[in-house]
């Protein structure tokens, strides 16, 4: 990996931590933006990196609310990694649209799904109207500020690739 790759995959994950730290209110614990970061670097980046940023991202975002859930912790930030790696995959086939409902989707409704099965169906239930909105926030400022973001790199002098 070349110094400027991993120079910019520390700087998406110090992003990811910015994100972690801005917390919206929900009915148990908090959303984080966390993963809005990880979205920008799988399609700027490359679907591994933005692997890896939403990975860390979601650690760092559960150890500054104090790990809430304990090890699932480490459940979910696969989780979060695998689903941003489709999210990157749908959105360089030029499916945006679809990669922002797969997100939403898996995050909200597939991702919880082993706390059915460990906690629940009440957690399960209580826990999907704050996941669909921080999901449904961060997959829309994805679709939105991704292009632009996107337009700036290619018109800089600063290649990525």
């Amino acid at each position: 990996m070349s110094t400027k790759k991993l120079s910019l995959l520390a700087l998406f994950i110090a992003l990811s931590v910015i994100g972690a730290s801005i917390k919206i209110p929900a009915f148990i614990g908090s959303i984080a933006l966390d993963v809005f970061p990880a979205l920008l670097a799988a399609v700027l980046l490359g679907k591994r990196m933005g692997s890896i940023v939403a990975g860390f991202g979601h650690l760092v975002s559960a150890l500054i609310a104090g790990f809430p859930l304990g090890p699932m912790h480490l459940v979910i930030a696969v989780e979060m990694a695998v689903i941003v790696w489709f999210f990157g995959v749908f959105y360089q086939s030029s499916k945006r649209i679809l990669a922002g409902i797969f997100f939403v989707i898996s995050n909200s409704f597939l991702a919880p799904l082993p706390f059915l099965f460990t906690m629940g169906e009440g957690f399960y239930f209580t826990i999907l109207p704050s996941l669909l909105v921080g999901a449904s926030f961060n997959a829309f400022l994805a679709l939105i500020l991704i292009p632009r973001f996107k337009k700036m790199v290619e018109s800089s002098s600063v290649k990525v690739n």
